[in-house]
């Protein structure tokens, strides 16, 4: 995608309700009425039986317990407001569920009521000072039209303080996201978190998604669609198609906007469609109880250009990358043009070193590391003469002598750089013909004084040359190369690496049938 949108792509804003003509489901605000006098709860109830806030009316739980309430509270966490008795099972025991509440549970966002019929049991400078509760209330006072402004001013608190938390995890996601902000895994992480952060600005119910077409064609837009980023009810389809999901009259507006490009007013969903240089669309679906006025919209146009840039961005790092690895591998298959191996070899041997990393437990940075610079493991041999690496017959003491010289010669092509690749494939081009025992060369380490690259490179290109066929040698059967890796265990190779082989031999077998030059293993 573009860093700018085109001048020529306007950016379609397209919302329609529900093709049924009903409105979008409203969730009621949930509170939790704690009292063990009944009259209490039939009058809260009558005065609230018609209450609304910002669009949504209220589901009132009633509690006659502390007891009764920490069960409630125990599975649901999602109350906004609760009332709660200081006298109830005895004359502590609404203070006590308010530490519950707040210390065990953990719980910050309910905003707390504290009622009392008894004032001078429990003074409220004292409960203030010492309980983390957001008002004190004597009974007699909550009249009708008080009781009406303090769920008001409790549900308004509870609505900010929700927004501003969504807003904190939306920028640590945002910050997470950061540090890999150029690996293209990283994208629907940062979409995620300026998304969740948008909604969170607007005060919006968090139903929205973004979606974008992966790769350009002539067909159906809407059909190629794909969910990067979503959120509230859409949540759960990451990754989905839109035109899997199930059919709404958010969806079909995103899909009449495709079709018509034609704006669609409606206060409630926004639907932003932009198209890049090269046919790419991508699409923003917000969906609110509450109308989107300008501000709301430049916001979200920002969003638009924002991730814009990153996927950009993204794109071109992933570009470079894979170039970089293109360059690797035509380098490494140009040097095995000299010698019985092919290029499938160097593939091969990447992706099993790449697997046996894993299955021990490097890090993914340390497993990629690897991966990109196994194929240069026999780089050396571009020193070596064709009459050595040609030969029929078998070597004699002389051609050794040339033969071993090549895990040298590549290191030293190799560690002349500062590149984090090119310093790992030395390593792995100097060490992968030694052996655990202290029998190999060039240098007779012996263990762990062979890198853990060394050792898995070791490993890796043993088993794929004992499977492979040579003008010297038949492939030999998977039975007998895994008598020999085993037999080996403790000479030539790490054990704990045999294990790891031993416990991934079905991961080695597919990675040989992937890159299958009509020499599969034999059974």
């Amino acid at each position: 995608m573009p860093d700018t949108l085109p001048d020529d792509d306007e950016l379609l804003f397209a919302d329609e309700g529900p093709a049924d003509g009903a409105q979008p489901e409203q969730h009621p605000w949930k509170i939790l009425v704690v009292d063990d006098d009944e009259a209490v709860h039939q009058v809260t109830r009558l005065a609230l039986r018609n209450f609304e806030f910002a669009g949504c009316g209220l589901e009132i739980r009633h509690c006659y317990s502390a007891a009764e309430a920490r069960e409630v509270l125990a599975g649901e966490n999602d109350f906004a407001l609760a009332f709660i008795d200081v006298v109830m099972e005895d004359e502590h025991a609404g203070l006590l569920l308010v530490r519950h509440i707040r210390e065990t549970l953990g719980n910050r966002f309910l905003r707390i009521v504290l009622r009392t019929g008894q004032p001078g049991q429990a003074p409220e400078r004292l409960v203030i000072r010492e309980y983390d509760i957001n008002d004190y209330k004597e009974k007699a006072e909550l009249t009708a039209d008080k009781l009406y402004s303090t769920v008001c001013t409790g549900l308004r608190s509870y609505r900010d303080i929700m927004a501003l938390d969504h807003n904190r995890r939306g920028l640590e996601q945002v910050i997470d996201s950061s540090a890999n902000v150029f690996r293209i895994s990283a994208l629907p992480n940062f979409a995620s978190g300026v998304l969740e952060q948008l909604t969170a600005l607007l005060f919006l119910d968090v139903d929205a998604l973004y979606a974008n077409t992966i790769v350009a064609s002539s067909g159906d837009t809407f059909e190629q669609l794909r969910v990067v980023a979503a959120t509230g009810i859409y949540g759960e389809q990451i990754g989905q198609r839109l035109a899997e999901l199930p059919p709404d009259g958010a969806i079909a507006a995103i899909r009449q906007v495709l079709k018509t490009d034609q704006q669609v007013p409606d206060s409630r969903h926004y639907v932003g469609v932009f198209r890049t240089e090269n046919n790419e669309t991508a699409t923003l679906l917000v969906s609110s109880h509450h109308p989107l006025d300008e501000d709301n919209r430049r916001l979200i146009d920002l969003f638009c250009r924002n991730v814009s840039i990153a996927h950009d961005n993204l794109l071109l790092r992933e570009d470079i990358d894979a170039t970089q690895q293109e360059l690797i591998y035509l380098l490494s298959e140009a040097v095995e043009t000299r010698s019985p191996e092919t290029g499938f070899h160097v593939r091969r041997v990447a992706e099993y070193a790449f697997a046996l990393a894993k299955a021990a437990g490097l890090s993914a940075r340390d497993c990629e590391l690897l991966h990109r610079a196994m194929p240069l493991h026999d780089l050396g041999k571009l020193g070596i003469p064709d009459a050595v690496l040609h030969k029929h017959s078998k070597l004699d003491v002389d051609d050794w002598a040339q033969m071993r010289k090549h895990p040298e010669l590549g290191y030293r092509i190799l560690a002349k750089s500062d590149r984090q690749v090119l310093r790992i494939a030395a390593i792995i081009a100097n060490q992968h013909h030694e052996k655990w025992d202290g029998s190999g060369y060039p240098a007779g380490l012996k263990g762990e004084e062979i890198h853990i690259y060394g050792r898995i490179g070791a490993l890796a290109d043993v088993f794929d040359a004992l499977g492979s066929h040579r003008s010297y040698k038949a492939p030999w059967p998977l039975a007998e190369i895994i008598r020999f890796i085993c037999d080996a265990s403790g000479s030539h190779f790490d054990p704990a690496l045999v294990d790891c082989f031993m416990a991934n031999i079905a991961t080695l077998q597919e990675i040989r049938q992937r890159y299958n030059e009509h020499t599969p293993l034999v059974d």
